[in-house]
Order: structure tokens, then sequence, then C-alpha cells
């Protein structure tokens, strides 16, 4: 009996240690695997988070979703690529249902005026093995800053689910929200602005 449990736990051990292996398979974060073309955003799996210091005790989080665009990938010359994404900014969401609804309004985001945020990038420079440095216009409540984002690849590969061929990124950058003319409770709540965009992109056929 203890040798047939002993052996179901071996076997179990080496279907999950198989998975395992599988699913590091799915992916590769080596940028020479990255095909190049024409990308579509995957929305679903494409994330904006932004946080702010809170009275200088701690760093308040949102995100936005529902982001669509384009990512034009020259696999051979990186620099060239060009990207381009569009933010709905009714989708806005924090932890607190008062303040969510509170930055749709026009004391801060004013969805209703300036429904969409916008970055189009101008400059693409290779900083690195998988990374580059990403130089763009970035509009947000009907003002447009030059915004310089710090990306790095995550990983490409095919999706085993649908089967696409995928790219996924991350970026980071800081933005002074006064320089877009959101200026509610300045200083108390933070000017800064420090943006994470995680970006899940789909090669079209």
């Amino acid at each position: 009996m203890k040798k047939m449990i002993l052996a179901a736990a071996i076997s179990a051990l080496v279907t999950c240690a198989a998975a395992q292996q599988a699913s590091a398979q799915v992916s590769t974060p080596d940028p020479a695997a990255v095909k190049g073309g024409a990308y579509k955003v995957d929305p679903l799996h494409t994330q904006v988070i932004f946080s702010i210091s809170h009275l200088g005790f701690t760093d308040f989080y949102g995100s936005f979703s529902g982001v669509t665009g384009s990512l034009k990938l020259d696999a051979a010359a990186p620099d060239s690529s060009k990207l381009a994404v569009t933010i709905p900014v009714q989708s806005v969401l924090t932890t607190v249902p008062q303040l969510t609804e509170e930055l749709k309004g026009e004391r801060w985001f004013d969805a209703a005026t300036f429904p969409t945020a916008t970055f189009t990038s101008t400059r693409v420079v290779r900083t690195g093995h998988g990374t580059a440095t990403i130089a763009g216009d970035f509009t947000l409540h009907g003002v447009t800053k030059s915004v310089t984002l710090s990306a790095r690849l995550v990983g490409s590969g095919v999706n085993p689910l649908d089967k696409a061929t995928t790219a996924g990124f991350e970026a980071t950058g800081t933005i002074k929200r006064s320089d877009f003319g959101i200026k509610q409770y300045l200083p108390l709540l933070g000017d800064d602005v420090h943006l994470t965009i995680v970006g899940s992109f789909e090669l079209q056929p």
C-alpha cells in the first residue's frame, strides 16, 4: 500500500514538473525571438496603473483598462518601431467607489469633455538587452506634453489559449498632473504621478 502511495506521489510530482516546464516554454524574454510586424493591443491583458502620494503617508493606486492601439515592431531595427495607444478615461478604477466617480468628474479627469488619453511615440532608443526608452506625445485632459517611458520586454511567443503570436512589455514613467491642468488638492496630494503600463500585443496576419 505504501509503495502505491509513494508511486502516486512521484507520478503527481513528475506531472506537475512537466506542466511547469511546458508553462515556462510558452514565452521567452529573448529579444531575438520577437517577431517583427504589425501588432494590435490585446485590451483584455493591458493595464495602465498609476499612483500618487496620499498626504505623504502612502502611495494611492488606480488603473485604466480597455486600452486600444498598435505597435509596429521592426525586429531587425527596434529603434524604428512605432507605438500608438488610446486610453478610455471613463475606465478609471480605484478601490474606493466614491473616489472613482469623483475622478471622472470635471475637477479631475473630466471624462465627459476629454474621454480619451493618448500616447504616440516619436522616438525609440534601445538601451540594453530587451530594454528601451520610448519618447512620445502624451495627451491628457486636453493637454499634450512630451513624455519618456522606460520599457522592457517581458516575453514573446505563441499564446497557447488563442494561438496568437504575442509580445508583452512593461513600461514605467512619471508625469506631473499639474502640467496637464489637473490641480485638485495640490500640494496635499502628490503632483508626481507614477505610471506603469503593462502591455500585451498580438501580431496581425
